[in-house]
């Protein structure tokens, strides 16, 4: 499914129709290995530099001359540091420096001194701590790290409260803080391709939250609380709540006890203490209903599991896992479950017709 937001080409600098040619310096692809002293007599007028596509190990200290400089883009260079002169551009809103070889410590330690800043990628790095310094931006808009090796989040993500949009796609997080419930003004959060078990349920404090992709991680289950979120676009597919569902559904056969206590049931028998020990009783109290409104079975402990697509937001429909009594009862939405006898050409058939059914991104 086309996504809402294109993360790719989230452009690196400015265009000519934003800058006249005057304040902009396209560098990119000039097999450079430093910032040329040849532009640096126009640094006090320049508000977009382009050095993408070159050589550049470490940003020189001479950036800090550019103190007009609202786009700067050093993304696909061979980038090990960042200087501390970069904290000099105090009007700078846009950081681009994907696709070089940045860490955690390549940052200076007052990078959140850049209180203009709304946009940074650092998309395709080395980067396996979030920087700290980040969080420090209250002006942010848009964060790009996908492509990390970023195991966790820090719970000061929570003062990111202008943040719109957050890619963290391709990284090793294995859950995410209840304080990513705080960044109300978010609309597009990408966690795909990672190794999330869970949801927090504060995410449905994200009202304004559109777009949500979870696929490619190892979910299997989602917080209910997300059926309340106004989202276009949910992506979920290759997460074990989906494949569970649609390939290893299992009904295992009742016992002669269940079967009993079913037949009890059924025919309204009645029984007291007198007749049975509590122990049967309370077996018996515990019976439930089968969901489907056209049977008036019972199950206690065997049951067989189904799926029932729920419509989400009035755009595509959720697997929910439900109860029915046996495999012939049916509420009328075909039953996901596992059959052993067919054939797996039939089985893979079966298995793709059910699939196409939910919207999974």
């Amino acid at each position: 499914m086309a996504a809402l937001y294109d993360y790719s080409s989230y452009s690196s600098a400015a265009s000519d129709t934003e800058y006249s040619r005057e304040h902009l310096e396209d560098l990119s692809y000039g097999n450079l290995n430093t910032v040329p002293e040849c532009i640096l007599q126009r640094s006090a007028v320049l508000h977009s530099l382009q050095l993408d596509n070159n050589d550049i190990t470490s940003l020189p200290s001479c950036i800090g001359l550019f103190k007009k400089l609202i786009v700067l883009d050093i993304s696909s260079n061979n980038m090990t540091f960042i200087c501390d002169e970069i904290c000099q551009l105090t009007k700078l809103r846009t950081l681009i420096a994907k696709n070089n070889k940045l860490t955690t410590d390549s940052f200076p330690k007052n990078f959140g001194s850049l209180k203009m800043l709304e946009v940074i990628n650092v998309s395709g790095n080395n980067i396996e701590l979030f920087p700290p310094q980040f969080t420090e931006l209250d002006k942010l808009q848009v964060l790009h790290c996908g492509g990390n090796n970023i195991k966790e989040l820090p719970n000061t993500i929570k003062h990111l409260t202008r943040l719109q949009v957050l890619y963290l796609g391709g990284n090793q997080l294995v859950e995410i803080p209840a304080e990513v419930g705080y960044l109300s003004e978010l609309t597009n959060l990408v966690l795909c391709d990672n190794r999330l078990q869970s949801l927090p349920p504060t995410l449905i404090n994200l009202r304004n939250l559109r777009s949500l992709s979870l696929h490619n991680n190892k979910l299997s289950t989602l917080p209910t609380e997300i059926v309340a979120l106004n989202l276009v676009e949910l992506s979920l597919r290759n997460n074990p709540l989906v494949n569970k569902f649609v390939e290893d559904l299992v009904y295992n056969p009742p016992s002669l006890m269940e079967l009993s206590g079913r037949i009890i049931k059924i025919e309204r028998i009645r029984y007291t203490a007198e007749d049975l020990p509590y122990s049967l009783i309370r077996y018996l109290d515990s019976a439930q209903r089968c969901v489907n409104p056209h049977c008036k079975g019972v199950y206690f402990s065997s049951r067989v599991e189904q799926i029932k697509f729920v419509d989400f937001c009035g755009k595509y429909r959720l697997p929910l896992l439900q109860y029915l009594c046996s495999p012939s009862c049916s509420t009328g939405t075909p039953p996901v479950t596992s059959h052993r006898d067919t054939d797996d050409q039939d089985e893979g058939w079966e298995a793709r017709e059910r699939m196409r059914k939910v919207l999974l991104g």
